[in-house]
């Protein structure tokens, strides 16, 4: 077993992205006041994640260009941290520390 967190960042604003549903596989979670999802032990491999950004921007009355953000990953055999930079029309990611 290894584990994951997951961190993401409302890019548009420069603010954590608090109050956003996530999915990895059928585990579901909602970002932390700062942003954050701890998941805790996870088996490595290949998962997807999945952030329900439609939802999240239409409850702040925000338009965006997506209803979900997919993430397709693979987690290693040690920690594995998926950041998600997030604005309504555009998104990066990247593999954390």
């Amino acid at each position: 077993m290894s584990t994951a967190s997951t961190h993401v960042l409302d890019a548009a604003r420069g603010l954590p992205a608090a109050g956003l549903a996530v999915t990895l596989g059928t585990r579901q979670a909602v970002t932390d006041d700062d942003g954050r999802i701890a998941w805790g032990e996870v088996t490595p491999g290949r998962h997807v994640l999945t952030f329900a950004a439609g939802d999240w921007f239409a409850a702040q009355g925000r338009d965006t260009f997506f209803g979900q953000v997919l993430l397709d990953v693979v987690l290693g055999p040690e920690h594995t941290h998926v950041a998600l930079l997030l604005s309504p029309f555009a998104y990066t990611t990247y593999r954390g520390s």
